[in-house]
């Protein structure tokens, strides 16, 4: 992702330290572009809990830094017990995300390979690095298959505008680079395809409004914000080709949890004969998950519903109420489409149908 014409990735060690992990510091976008270094496991745990960090590969990623970090700062001869600690924190920050605790679990096992301390730490910090990686090769591949849906569609058209509906923030500052429901934007973009996107707002956090928008402003992809609620009115008019999403967690039979809202526009997309794709790398897959219904889903605070955050006249960000005194908020940050909604998962090994025996096929490693 190109920043004023300079690439960045939103996690990466800190080239001149690294015991320093820094990241985007995304509550403060699109209005400040400002980079906050993690130095501590507790850092990292905040980072992922208070959404300095969000989506689910970033969130991945951030946890195999934030064992990292763990692994530094403990005392010589407790390796063992810093890693089991910091583990139990990163998987209590955020309990919907999958990638969160694949990446926990991967650097534990790993780790076991060193044969003493320092080699561990070692095979720790490759490990972290390894999960970033991977995590942008992933998004850049299952950008490459999305795109073919993309040019099915333009070709349908005649070269008219494809328009593409998202909902939340499934982008770079959503993953390492790339991004997984934009992925296909920018191949899109790349191959010369006349696109638009519709950037829903995404309440409570506003991640569309927030991040989405300013990130395809960035790379000169024309969009336009709507409201969370006028998703079903486009499609109705035809203004709709297709939806992209992403997904916290998906499990092995192809149910899809993602941003709260998500289940309306798959079924609005349904009603009016609408192509709905979800996007993610395999590391979003919950392989012991059978039912969508049986994914934890997070509730926040319901601060986050009654009050919102905004730049006021003094370029300053404030938050302002918008509800009455002591009114009451329920504020659950995901939900759940069934895979019966879903017309297709754009993976980095291809687009897959959302059922179990196409999604084992096409992963029998897993």
């Amino acid at each position: 992702m190109n920043i004023n014409n300079q690439h960045f990735r939103t996690i990466w060690p800190d080239p001149d330290n690294d015991k320093t992990i820094l990241i985007i510091d995304q509550r403060q976008l699109p209005h400040k572009f400002a980079i906050e270094p993690l130095h501590t496991l507790n850092d990292a745990v905040t980072a992922i809990r208070d959404m300095h960090v969000r989506g689910a590969g970033l969130i991945g990623a951030t946890a195999g830094f934030g064992m990292h970090l763990a692994a530094i700062q403990a005392r010589t001869g407790h390796l063992a017990e810093a890693l089991v600690q910091g583990a139990e924190h990163l998987d209590k920050s955020r309990p919907t995300a999958r990638n969160l605790k694949w990446a926990v679990d991967r650097v534990l096992k790993e780790a076991e390979k060193g044969k003493n301390e320092d080699e561990k730490k070692k095979i720790i910090f490759e490990t972290a690095c390894a999960i970033a990686d991977e995590d942008a090769a992933f998004c850049k591949a299952l950008g490459l298959h999305g795109l073919k849906i993309i040019e099915d569609l333009s070709r349908k058209k005649k070269g008219e505008t494809v328009n593409i509906l998202t909902h939340c923030n499934a982008g770079w500052l959503a993953f390492v680079d790339y991004g997984s429901a934009t992925a296909p934007i920018y191949a899109a973009r790349d191959a010369g395809i006349d696109i638009h996107v519709w950037v829903d707002e995404t309440r409570p956090w506003n991640q569309g409004a927030k991040l989405t928008a300013w990130e395809l402003q960035q790379e000169g992809i024309p969009c336009t914000l709507i409201t969370d609620n006028a998703g079903g009115h486009l499609m109705q008019q035809k203004m709709v080709d297709m939806v992209i999403v992403g997904t916290d967690r998906t499990t092995h039979t192809g149910d899809v949890a993602n941003k709260i809202g998500t289940y309306l526009k798959a079924l609005a997309a349904r009603d009016n004969d609408i192509p709905f794709y979800v996007a993610l790398p395999s590391s979003t897959f919950d392989w012991q998950i059978d039912k969508g219904s049986d994914i934890p889903i997070e509730e926040r605070s319901g601060d986050e519903v009654t009050a919102i955050s905004g730049l006021n006249e003094n370029g300053i960000i404030q938050s302002v109420q918008l509800t009455a005194p002591g009114t009451k908020a329920l504020n659950y940050s995901f939900d759940i489409t069934p895979a019966r909604l879903v017309s297709g998962l754009i993976t980095e090994r291809g687009v897959v149908a959302a059922e179990e025996n196409a999604i084992h096929r096409l992963f029998p490693d897993k």
